[in-house]
C-alpha cells in the first residue's frame, strides 16, 4: 500500500498562509497528501522548514512506503565512515524526523511504531558512532591490548539507554540518556587506567558528534547524568565500579531507573551480562511495597522543584511532570513492577503499555485500569509529539496562551478547540485520579480509635521494639496505627488480640517493608491478627519470616491445591536455576515455608478441614524430597562418583506414608538401594557401595534437617528401618528381601503397610513397591497378625501412656491405636492402601471387621485428626482449651459442629470409647498364637 492509501488522518493549519505555500510547493502530490502537508507546515515552522530543504527526498518518501525509506536511511547510517559522521547523522536525523513525524501525524503508523523508529534511529546513531571513535582508538593504540577484531565488540564498551530510550519509548524530541560502561576484564590490571582514560575521551567525542548544533542541525542531545554519583564520577566508568556503587549506595529511583536499561550501543552481549548481574539490585527477592513510598516522594520532590502544585489548568500545564501527566502513569507501571518483579519475572517488561498489560494479566492492576491508563497514556504521548514537533523543543508543557493551545489542538485534528480542552482535562484529571490514590499515603486520624485499658500498656511499649527503630517505620506504622487499632478492636477478644499482636511485633526485626505492605494491603491485617490471635508461637515464627506475607498478595495463594507432581516439578525449576548446592538447600528451605505457610492460612480460616490440610502437607514433603533428592545426588556424585548400580529408592513411612502430616510432623524415612554387584564407585574419591549409600542417605538428613539461614526443613527419623537405630542408614535390597522374609518382627511387617516410594530411582521404587505387596500376602496371617497387635498394644501403654484428656494420639481408641487396627486390617487383607481409612474398608472386604466397625474407627479418627491437627498448628505443646484464647478455641471446635470445649471433649471421650469396644472386638474374636513375642 502506498503513501497516500494509508492515510487516515491529518492536522488543520492553524496558519493558512504556511499551508498555502505548502499547496504551491506540493501541487503535483495528490489531494490526501497535500492536505497532510498543509495541515503540517500550517501547524509546525519546524517541520515545513524540513519539508522545504529536503523536498526532493519527501517526493521520493510520498511515492512509495514509509518502511523500506526508513530501512535505507538506517542503511546509509551504517555505511557512515568516522570522518563523515557529523554531516552524514544531521541529515540521516532531519529525514528521520521528517518521515516519522508524516508517519505519525497521517496515521500510518500507530504510537508504538512511532516511538520504537525513534528509538531504533537513536540506537543505531549512538552505536555507529562508539564503533566509529574505538575502532580509531584502537589504530592509534590507545586501548591496551585490543587488536582490530576487538572494534567488532567496541573494546567492551557499552552504551545503556535508559529511560524512554531503554523503553523503545523515545519521543519526538527527546534527549537521550546513556551510562557509558567498559568491561575491566578485557585489559590487563596494570593498563586499567589507560584504558578507562581512553573510554572517557571516546564518550566525550560521542557526545560532541550527537548533541554539538552546527549549521545542519544536531542529531541528539545527549544526558550521561544517570551513571552513578554523576557529579564526581568519570563519564565512562568500569562495570565493577557501578556494580560496587549500586550494591551499597543504590537507591530507589535508581533502581526505577534500571527498569527500563537495555544495552544500545558498543558491546551488547557484555552489556547484557552486566545488567544480568545487576538483577538482585533491580528485583528485590521480596514483595517491596516500601517503593511506594519512595515513589511518592520523589512524585512530590519533582513537583516541588517545578512547581506544579495547584489547582489543573491547561494553559502552562505539564503534560510529563503535572497533575494526571505521562510520569504519573510511568510511575504507577514502574512502582507495581519494583514490588512484584522481584519475584515475578514476567513483570520485568520495559515499556509502559506492556508493563501494564503484564501488570493487569497477573492481577496487581484491575484490567479495566490497566486499559484505560493505556488509552490515556497513548493520548497523553500523541499530545507530547505535537507540542515538541511545533519547534523541535523539548517540552512538554502546553502554551501559556489560548492562542497556543488552539495551535495544538488543530495540530491533532480537532476542528473545535473547546471540545478537545475538556476532553484533554477530563483525561488529565482522570488519570490523576486513578494514580493518586495509589501513591499518596493514608493520613493518621487526629484521634486513634479507644482501646481497652489494658492494651494501653502493651502499646507503650511498642516505640521500643527493634521494628520501630527508625524514622520511616515510625513514620508509615504512625500511618498504619488508627486502621490496625480499629480491627484489633474489633476481634472477639481485643485484650487477646492486643498481647498476641505485641507478641509479633516484638520478634520483628525490621518494619519498613511490613507496614508498608500492610499499608498498600489492609486486609492482611486481620489474616495477621487471626493468626496472632490463634497462637503466639505461630506469630513469632511470622515475624521472623515476615516475607512469607509475600504469597499472600503474589496472586495464586487463594487458588486450589497444584497437587504433588505440580509442586514437584516447581521446585525442581526453581533448584535448577541455581548452581550453588546452598543455595539450593536455602532456596529449597524458603519455597517450602511459603507453601507450608499457605497450607496453615487455609486450615486456619476454613478453607480446607485438618484432613486436607494432612493431605497437602504431605504432598508438600514429598514433593520437597523428590525435588531434593537430585541435587543431593549431584553434589555427592561429584566427589565420590556416580551411585554404583540401580541407585536408590526413599520410602515414607508413617503419617508421610501414609499421606497424612500435620504442620509439625517429622518424616519417617528408609532408604533402600540396589548396586547390582557394582562393588564401589568410580569418583574422584570412590566408595565401596555400601559405604556410598550410607554416607549418600547421611547426606539426605543433612539436606533436610541442617539450620540454614532458612531454617530446617523437616526433622527425620529412620528408627523403622530393619534392625532400627542398630541398622546401617542405607539398607541394600537384597538385605531389606531378606529380613522383612526371615527376621521382621510383625510389627515391622505393620509398619510397612503404610511405606511407599517417595522419591529416588522410580525403577527401584516399583520393584520395592512389587515386593512389599507380595510380602504383605505372604504375611497375611490372622493369628500371628493380630498377635502382634497385642503385644504392641501392651508395650505402648507401657512405654507412651496417654499425656492428658486432651491426646489425641496415645490411648485406647486414640489415633495411634487406630492407626495400628487398620495396619492390621491391610496385613490381614494384604491391601496395598497405605491410608488409614482405605486400610479399614480394606479390613471389611476381608471379612475381619464388620462394615459399622470401620466406620466407627474411621469417624473416631477423623474427629481425633481434626483436632490434633488444629493443636499442633497452635502449638507444640499439650493441648488445653482452657489455656487457649478465644479465637484459639474457636479455631479448634471449627469443622467439629460442637459449641464449646465441653462439647467437644465429651464427643471425644464417646468417640474414643466406642473405637476402642471395636477394637477390643476385633482382636477378642481372632485368634492368636500362643507366642506373641516375634
Amino acid at each position: 500500500m502506498s503513501f497516500a492509501s494509508r492515510l487516515t488522518r491529518a492536522p488543520l493549519a492553524y496558519e493558512p498562509d504556511r499551508a498555502a505555500e505548502a499547496a504551491d510547493r506540493f501541487a503535483a502530490q495528490p489531494p490526501e497528501i497535500r492536505a497532510l502537508l498543509e495541515g503540517t507546515a500550517g501547524c509546525s515552522p519546524y517541520l515545513w522548514g524540513l519539508m522545504t530543504r529536503e523536498a526532493d527526498w519527501l517526493e521520493e518518501l510520498l511515492a512509495g512506503r514509509p518502511e523500506p525509506v526508513f530501512a535505507a536511511l538506517m542503511d546509509e547510517v551504517r555505511g557512515l565512515s568516522l570522518d563523515a559522521l557529523k554531516p552524514g547523522l544531521r541529515q540521516a536525523k532531519r529525514r528521520a524526523a521528517l518521515l516519522i513525524a508524516l508517519s505519525d501525524l497521517g496515521g500510518l503508523w500507530p504510537l508504538e511504531a512511532v516511538t520504537g523508529a525513534l528509538t531504533d534511529f537513536a540506537d543505531l546513531c549512538v552505536d555507529v558512532t562508539i564503533r566509529r571513535l574505538v575502532a580509531a582508538e584502537i589504530a592509534r593504540g590507545k586501548l591496551p591490548g585490543l587488536t582490530e577484531a576487538d572494534a567488532g565488540t567496541a573494546g567492551g564498551m557499552v552504551a545503556l539507554a535508559m529511560g524512554k530510550q531503554g523503553a523503545h519509548e523515545l519521543n519526538y524530541s527527546s534527549d537521550i540518556d546513556l551510562i557509558c560502561l567498559f568491561d575491566q576484564d578485557r585489559f590487563d590490571p596494570a593498563d586499567f587506567h589507560e584504558a578507562r582514560s581512553a573510554f572517557v575521551k571516546i564518550t566525550r567525542r560521542m557526545t560532541a558528534i550527537l548533541s554539538e548544533a552546527t549549521g545542519e542541525g544536531y542529531v541528539f542531545r545527549t544526558d550521561l547524568r544517570l551513571r552513578p554519583d554523576a557529579s564526581v564520577t568519570p563519564v565512562c566508568m568500569s562495570m565493577e565500579a557501578a556494580e560496587r556503587y549500586y550494591e551499597a549506595l543504590g537507591r530507589t529511583w535508581e533502581r526505577a531507573a534500571h527498569i527500563k536499561a537495555r544495552p544500545c550501543a558498543g558491546d551488547i552481549q557484555a552489556g547484557w551480562a552486566y545488567l544480568d548481574r545487576l538483577r538482585p539490585f533491580v528485583w528485590r527477592k521480596h514483595l517491596d511495597f516500601a517503593a511506594i513510598q519512595d515513589a511518592h516522594d520523589m512524585r512530590l520532590r519533582i513537583r516541588s522543584h517545578k512547581g506544579l502544585h495547584g489547582a489543573l489548568c491547561l494553559e502552562g500545564h505539564d503534560m510529563k511532570l503535572g497533575q494526571g501527566g505521562i510520569r504519573e502513569i510511568e510511575f504507577f507501571t514502574q512502582t507495581r513492577q519494583i514490588i512484584a518483579g522481584g519475584r515475578d519475572p514476567d513483570l520485568r517488561a520495559r515499556g509502559t503499555v506492556e508493563g501494564l498489560a503484564r501488570l493487569a494479566d497477573k492481577g496487581w492492576v484491575p484490567r479495566e485500569i490497566a486499559g484505560t491508563l493505556t488509552e490515556d497514556y497513548r493520548a497523553h504521548r500523541e499530545v507530547e509529539h505535537r507540542l515538541q514537533m511545533v519547534n523541535d523543543a523539548q517540552t512538554h508543557l502546553l502554551p501559556n496562551s489560548p492562542e497556543g493551545i488552539e495551535r495544538i489542538a488543530r495540530f491533532c485534528g480537532a476542528a473545535e478547540t473547546g471540545p478537545w480542552r475538556d476532553a484533554l482535562a477530563a483525561r488529565l484529571r482522570r488519570v490523576a485520579g486513578l494514580t493518586e490514590g495509589f501513591f499518596a499515603p493514608g493520613k493518621p486520624a487526629e484521634d486513634l480509635p479507644e482501646i481497652p485499658e489494658t492494651a494501653a500498656g502493651i502499646v507503650e511499649r511498642w516505640p521500643g521494639y527493634p521494628c520501630l527503630r527508625t524514622a520511616r517505620a515510625r513514620e508509615i506504622f504512625h500511618r498504619l496505627k488508627p486502621d490496625l487499632f480499629s480491627r484489633l478492636t474489633k476481634a472477639p477478644r481485643p485484650d487477646e488480640a492486643f498481647a498476641a499482636f505485641d507478641g509479633f511485633l516484638a520478634g520483628l526485626p525490621a518494619g519498613v517493608q511490613l507496614f508498608s505492605l500492610f499499608e498498600a494491603n489492609p486486609h492482611l491485617i486481620d489474616l495477621l491478627i487471626d493468626i496472632t490471635s490463634v497462637s503466639p508461637e505461630l506469630a513469632q515464627y511470622l515475624s521472623r519470616n515476615a516475607r512469607v506475607l509475600d504469597a499472600v498478595i503474589g496472586g495464586s495463594f487463594f487458588e486450589a491445591w497444584p497437587g504433588r507432581a505440580a509442586l514437584t516439578g516447581a521446585l525442581a525449576d526453581r533448584l535448577g536455576t541455581l548452581g550453588d548446592y546452598e543455595a539450593q538447600l536455602d532456596a529449597a528451605r524458603a519455597w517450602a515455608k511459603e507453601w507450608h505457610f499457605r497450607i496453615g492460612v487455609h486450615f486456619l480460616r476454613g478453607l480446607i478441614d485438618a484432613e486436607t490440610a494432612g493431605a497437602e502437607y504431605a504432598d508438600l514433603a514429598e514433593a520437597v524430597l523428590a525435588a531434593l533428592w537430585p541435587k543431593v545426588v549431584a553434589q555427592f556424585a561429584a566427589k565420590h562418583g556416580a551411585p554404583p548400580g540401580k541407585g536408590a529408592t526413599v520410602l515414607g513411612m508413617g503419617s508421610l506414608g501414609a499421606g497424612a502430616l500435620t504442620s509439625r510432623s517429622d518424616l519417617d524415612l528408609i532408604v533402600i538401594y540396589d548396586a547390582d554387584g557394582v562393588e564401589a564407585s568410580d569418583g574422584r574419591r570412590p566408595l565401596a557401595s555400601r559405604a556410598y549409600y550410607a554416607k549418600l542417605t547421611q547426606a539426605l538428613v543433612t539436606a533436610l534437617t541442617a539450620p540454614m539461614a532458612e531454617g530446617r526443613l523437616y526433622e527425620v527419623d529412620m528408627r523403622l528401618r530393619p534392625s532400627g537405630n542398630q541398622g546401617p542408614v542405607a539398607t541394600s535390597l537384597q538385605s531389606f528381601r531378606s529380613y522383612q522374609r526371615d527376621e521382621a518382627w510383625t510389627w515391622e511387617h505393620l509398619a510397612l503397610t503404610r511405606a511407599r516410594p517417595v522419591a529416588g530411582d522410580s525403577a527401584l521404587g516399583a520393584e520395592v513397591e512389587a515386593f512389599r505387596q507380595a510380602l504383605l500376602r505372604d504375611k497375611a496371617d490372622v493369628a500371628r497378625t493380630v498377635a502382634g497387635v497385642v503385644d504392641m498394644r501392651r508395650r505402648l501403654a507401657e512405654a507412651k501412656p496417654a499425656k492428658s484428656a486432651w491426646d489425641g494420639k496415645q490411648g485406647p481408641g486414640r489415633g495411634q491405636d487406630i492407626e495400628l487396627i487398620a495396619s492390621a486390617a491391610a496385613l490381614i487383607a494384604a491391601h496395598p492402601a497405605t491410608s488409614v481409612p482405605d486400610q479399614l474398608d480394606a479390613g471389611v472386604d476381608a471379612g475381619w471387621l464388620e462394615a459399622p466397625e470401620a466406620q466407627t474407627l474411621i469417624a473416631s479418627y477423623r474427629l481425633q485428626r481434626q483436632v490434633q491437627g488444629a493443636a499442633k498448628l497452635i502449638a507444640d505443646l499439650p493441648l488445653d482449651p482452657c489455656s487457649l484464647g478465644e479465637s484459639g478455641r474457636a479455631f479448634l471446635l471449627r469443622g467439629t459442629g460442637l459449641a464449646d470445649a465441653g462439647a467437644l471433649a465429651a464427643l471425644l471421650d464417646d468417640r474414643r470409647a466406642a473405637a476402642a469396644e471395636v477394637i477390643e472386638a476385633a482382636i477378642g474374636r481372632s485368634p492368636q498364637e500362643d507366642d506373641d513375642a516375634d
